[in-house]
């Protein structure tokens, strides 16, 4: 699932494989772009910004960003010319790019835009601090939750606008290790800064590797210890963990180790 970490790698992956090279061809499978061809276009930088990717282009002294979003499905994978393209079936590619050593393929992307490099704030301005960026500041992500104190911590670590790069997993990971009920109004909470230091750490310890764990083991079925484990015992406890729909999401936590607030 892409989260901050995942679309981090995948940037890398693109780096690796296009930065430097002049574009030789290009596919654009998206109405918008349907007609653009960047031929002769060469791919200055590959970065991330939260869940979005930023491949930064130039020709001459002109400067644009092909952005795209790989939301929950979305997906980039590098090929050798002439490698069969096996990741996803045909009909979910959206883009291709080709460099004479590489072709970069983007399945099932999302908001596939190209614009100025200039104007990339008008794509991605509004997030809040990247949990991996240079920009990571603990101090404006809490600033930014606590603008809405009685939204849930959950619903809180999940707005890209509070806090750039948490998805689902690390969400219900960090909800856990703070022994924090998902439903806890910010308020309510009581040590904002500890949590989103604890969010920051659990995506930064998966850069690099495309195995997600938060508990440190990379075996199957021992990565988490809340996320996915429906019924099964807590790690912790014993408990049996619960699942339900909160803010048209999924959520999982342990009643015992994450218990409501009691009211005061």
């Amino acid at each position: 699932m892409p989260e901050g970490d995942t679309v981090w790698n995948t940037a890398r992956v693109l780096e690796k494989a296009l930065t430097g090279d002049v574009l030789t061809g290009s596919d654009f499978r998206v109405p918008r772009l349907a007609t653009t061809d960047l031929t002769g276009w060469t791919v200055a930088e590959s970065a991330s910004r939260g869940k979005h990717l930023l491949l930064r282009l130039t020709k001459g002294t002109t400067r644009m960003t092909l952005h795209s979003h790989l939301r929950m499905e979305g997906a980039w994978r590098a090929y050798a010319p002439g490698e069969r393209w096996t990741a996803r079936p045909a009909h979910l590619i959206r883009v291709v790019l080709r460099t004479a050593r590489s072709v970069a393929v983007g399945y099932h992307l999302h908001e596939v835009t190209l614009i100025p490099t200039a104007e990339e704030e008008k794509l991605v301005g509004h997030l809040g601090p990247d949990l991996l960026g240079a920009d990571w500041d603990p101090a404006e992500a809490v600033r930014r939750i606590s603008a809405k104190p009685s939204a849930s911590i959950a619903e809180a670590l999940l707005d890209q606008r509070n806090l750039a790069g948490v998805g689902n997993l690390y969400k219900a990971e960090t909800l856990f290790l703070r022994g924090l009920w998902p439903w806890t109004p910010v308020e309510r909470v009581p040590d904002l800064l500890g949590t989103v230091t604890m969010a920051q750490k659990l995506v930064a310890s998966n850069r690099g590797r495309w195995t997600q764990t938060t508990t440190g083991s990379l075996r199957r079925g021992q990565t988490s210890y809340v996320y996915g484990r429906r019924a099964q015992p807590c790690r912790r406890c014993g408990s049996a963990i619960q699942k339900a729909e909160q803010d048209e999401r999924v959520t999982y936590w342990c009643p015992r180790c994450q218990p409501a607030p009691t009211e005061s």
